[in-house]
């Protein structure tokens, strides 16, 4: 089967549609953003890009802190309703009943609902056309404590997390495999698992 070519554009699924709150007690605000991503482990850093025209904007530049909240598919009407709401008009706090915490490195409101936040300190604002990329060292991590096991370990499998995917929410579907499986060895009379990671150059 071949391959049609559409002209650039934005697709790329599945994503986050991360809850972003960003100023502090005073003046705060949320806004839901599926343009993230991880792009360095050591110090662990983040970004979001943001337009410049959204009320959140000038609430990050002048900060230059955010949270950034993984949310769960119970989550949903919430994160299309803060993406599709603005700041400038409507109090979404207080509109969709919110609760909040305080954070324990940034002065941006913590979520209570979301299972997993990074609180998150700006080191760059890179402006790239439409949006500004905002990236960040990742400070702290927040993590219920009902997604711990008892060795300590996260499952962030029981977290129920929500994508998004050109327009549309969806849950995960089921786990087909941890990272390194396609190399470790296969326990002899089983079809799958394994006794350890295979030998291989890197």
């Amino acid at each position: 089967m071949g391959k049609i070519t559409w002209k650039p554009g934005t697709l790329e699924a599945p994503l986050p549609p991360v809850l972003v709150t960003c100023g502090n007690r005073e003046k705060a605000n949320i806004l839901t953003i599926a343009w993230t991503g991880i792009v360095n482990s050591e110090p662990p850093m983040t970004y979001i890009s943001v337009r410049p025209g959204r009320a959140s904007y000038p609430l990050i530049r002048q900060s230059g802190e955010f949270i950034l909240h993984l949310p769960t598919s119970r989550m949903a009407r919430l994160a299309d309703s803060c993406g599709i709401y603005t700041g400038a008009k409507v109090n979404k706090f207080e509109k969709f009943h919110i609760q909040t915490e305080e954070a324990s490195s940034v002065a941006c409101p913590l979520l209570c609902e979301a299972p997993i936040a990074l609180e998150c300190k700006v080191t760059q604002v890179i402006p790239l056309g439409s949006h500004d990329l905002f990236l960040a060292k990742i400070l702290a991590v927040d993590v219920d404590e009902n997604l711990i096991d008892e060795t300590g370990r996260l499952r962030i499998e029981k977290a129920d997390l929500l994508a998004y995917a050109h327009g549309s929410y969806f849950t995960l579907g089921k786990k087909i495999g941890n990272m390194g499986f396609s190399v470790r060895k296969k326990t002899p009379g089983r079809s799958g698992g394994g006794a350890g990671p295979a030998r291989a150059s890197r």
